[in-house]
């Protein structure tokens, strides 16, 4: 089962006069996960190097950034795989401190940081979210959307015409039951449409 971070969690080594400040957390996706790195640029203009490394399925990245090759990105993100994480994003900032490391201590350091920070954070289990779309009669609104709320599921639009229609998600484990529940509260009039992205 995949496993992604409700808290991030913050680490720091310092190896041969260099200073490497490690952060592991939860993010949604590479976009998130760049403003983060671009983040961290900005906040430590005089670090050598801001590696990081992307467990987010078909958007995963491994950066060196200036570090020779495979010997930051990669093992970050080999470490996120190890501990069978998804969503999560590992940085490493490195002030340089002049003696260099060579290409094994360099693997050590970014994976000793990674797994060090991941020490400090409490790892909860993915949740498979689902999207469903409705359309309801006006008097039955009010219903739908309490029943949303006390099952936990996000409302992320509603649009009012001749009818009401919604689209929300909840987490798929939640999701039969409040079906079963909308539909018989509902009597037959409540339509579900296809979703939209």
């Amino acid at each position: 089962m995949p496993w992604t971070l409700a808290t991030p969690g913050h680490s720091e080594l310092v190896l041969k006069k260099s200073r490497f400040l490690g952060c592991v957390e939860a993010v949604e996706d590479r976009a998130a996960a760049q403003r983060r790195v671009a983040q961290l640029r900005s906040l430590h203009p005089g670090a050598a190097h801001v590696c990081w490394a992307l467990l987010a399925g078909g958007q995963s990245a491994a950066v060196d950034d200036g570090e020779p090759g495979g010997t930051a990105g990669r093992p970050m993100l080999d470490v996120l795989r190890h501990q069978d994480l998804e969503g999560v994003l590992a940085t490493v900032v490195r002030y340089f401190g002049g003696v260099k490391l060579g290409a094994g201590g360099l693997v050590r350091a970014y994976t000793d940081t990674v797994a060090q920070a991941l020490l400090q954070t409490q790892k909860i289990p993915v949740q498979r979210l689902v999207r469903y779309r409705c359309e309801v009669p006006y008097a039955l609104e009010g219903m739908l959307r309490r029943e949303l709320d006390a099952a936990g599921a996000a409302l992320l639009a509603v649009q009012h015409g001749s009818t009401v229609m919604l689209d929300w998600r909840l987490p798929e484990n939640a999701a039969a039951t409040l079906l079963q529940r909308l539909e018989e509260r509902a009597q037959g009039r409540l339509a579900w449409l296809p979703e939209t992205e």
